[in-house]
């Protein structure tokens, strides 16, 4: 049994990747301090460890890097959410960067 892991805000990204959707197999499309929902085709099964290294588009392209672990699969949309299990330094500031100055619309329950 898995310790329940309660969900933190979630901010929307990477929109720009939905244009070209049809050509990534794999995007994450929204992120919160806890963890994040990558957008796959094939998600890996729950409880898979997975490296991390993915793009932020903001002012500029910043990067969050670390290790993460699947913790639920979507079919609608197709993916699987990731929680983070540990983050660099400089990862967590740009993720805690990103959540405070995220406008309310942008903001997910």
């Amino acid at each position: 049994m898995r310790a329940y892991v309660p969900r933190s805000e979630r901010i929307s990204v990477n929109r720009e990747f939905a244009v070209v959707e049809e050509h990534l197999s794999e995007y994450v499309t929204n992120i919160s301090r806890t963890g994040a929902f990558i957008r796959s085709r094939e998600p890996l099964p729950i409880g898979t460890r997975v490296n991390l290294k993915f793009s932020l588009i903001l002012d500029e392209i910043e990067f969050i890097e670390g290790i993460g672990e699947v913790v639920r699969i979507s079919q609608n949309p197709p993916g699987m959410g990731v929680v983070f299990r540990q983050l660099g330094a400089e990862s967590q500031a740009l993720i805690e960067r990103l959540c405070q100055a995220a406008p309310k619309h942008e903001r997910h329950p």
